[in-house]
């Protein structure tokens, strides 16, 4: 196994173990399954578990399978507090001692605040007493590093990272996402601020792995010979900015194949031929596209705030992955925020298309994104969400 250092020094496996898809039936893990790759990915250098407070029973069985095995000072565990279940300093107090006793641990190496998503969401918390909080954890130990997981742009993303001083960050990130959400660019920023990034959702949920023929056909060209998992988990661990790569992991043969690539993956390998065939092989599974947008931005800003460039992604995203998780992407991304900016605030002024390089019929495509990502039940689903969320 290798290993890339934190902000702290310590070195964490450039392989992750996330904990969010146990094999299970019933809303019920299987832990005797589960404990099997678990164990086989401790035994071969695996040291990072990333878990979370509303993964269900994930803490309770990651921290019976330490317990148990007598391993947990072999590990490093990662789990987020879902800031958004908040109402004061008490609140947090007792759910962080709720997931210590999941996790059978007096203290959590790395904690995350939970797809954090806007600064105003940060600043709640800190109207709360979140920084004084973590800064007594910090001084007894309870907690060693605080950090953030991400779901968003990248201008929001760098403001985040400006926001506190933090230890770590979690993104989305893999070849399809290069240039969205967080992107190449966030993933810079934060290192260029000495900020270690974990990366989640290399393989896309799969996207990444179930190529079109199109795509299969650019691999089975290439000279070199790695499956699909395999090239998309040697794209990130090619960049040096990249820390640790979270994989879902729920087979032994999984587990014994990740670990296989992560022993071999050194950084800065790619040759260009290699960077050019990634290049193809995003093309090819573009090519299901509903509109032509490129993320250029011009059509920005929207006089009425909608964010133009990600409704068209997540409205491309659902011609190449789950509809109902890029449903819930768009709807965290856009209408959570406390200022929407959702295509339903679009009122066809126009302005957006006298910018557009693409020539692309703007209004007429986001009333599309629209029908595609926000039908009724997600729309209810929304108005629930908003008045559980508190900005101020």
């Amino acid at each position: 196994m290798q290993y890339r250092k934190m902000k702290d020094g310590t070195e964490v496996s450039i392989l992750g173990y996330g904990c969010m898809r146990f094999s299970g039936s019933g809303g019920r893990i299987n832990l005797e399954k589960a404990e099997k790759e678990i164990m086989l990915a401790i035994e071969n250098g695996v040291n990072y578990f990333d878990t979370a407070y509303i993964y269900g029973g994930s803490e309770e069985a990651l921290g019976t399978i330490l317990e148990r095995n007598h391993c947990r000072d072999q590990v490093y565990i990662a789990t987020k507090l879902p800031y958004y279940m908040l109402k004061n300093e008490a609140s947090i107090e007792k759910l962080f001692n709720e997931q210590l006793k999941r996790l059978r641990t007096d203290h959590i190496d790395y904690y995350l605040m939970h797809m954090l998503f806007d600064v105003n969401v940060w600043n709640r918390l800190k109207n709360i007493g979140i920084e004084s909080w973590i800064a007594e954890k910090k001084k007894t130990g309870a907690i060693r590093n605080i950090g953030f997981s991400f779901h968003g742009d990248t201008a929001t993303f760098k403001s985040l990272i400006d926001a506190y001083d933090w230890d770590f960050c979690q993104i989305q990130y893999n070849y399809f996402d290069e240039h969205t959400q967080a992107g190449r660019e966030g993933l810079h920023y934060a290192h260029g601020k000495n900020i270690p990034v974990v990366i989640m959702e290399p393989l896309r949920g799969g996207r990444l792995v179930n190529l079109p023929d199109a795509a299969k056909e650019v691999l089975a060209a290439h000279p070199v010979k790695r499956t699909p998992a395999e090239w998309a988990f040697h794209w990130l661990w090619d960049q040096p900015a990249v820390t640790c790569v979270l994989s879902g992991m729920n087979s032994l043969e999984m587990v014994q194949q990740n670990i296989e690539s992560a022993c071999a993956a050194k950084a800065g390998s790619f040759t260009e031929r290699d960077h050019s065939m990634i290049q193809t092989l995003r093309a090819k599974i573009n090519a299901n596209l509903k509109v032509g947008c490129t993320g250029c931005g011009y059509c920005m800003p929207c006089p009425q705030g909608v964010d133009i460039p990600t409704a068209f992604r997540c409205y491309n995203q659902t011609a190449n992955a789950k509809k109902l998780s890029t449903r819930l992407e768009y709807a965290q991304v856009t209408s959570l925020k406390k200022n929407p900016a959702s295509a339903d605030k679009c009122i066809q002024c126009g302005a957006c298309e006298k910018h557009c390089p693409q020539h692309i019929e703007i209004r007429k495509e986001l009333q599309n994104a629209k029908k595609a990502l926000q039908p009724f039940y997600i729309r209810i689903v929304l108005k629930l969400g908003r008045k559980l969320v508190k900005w101020n």
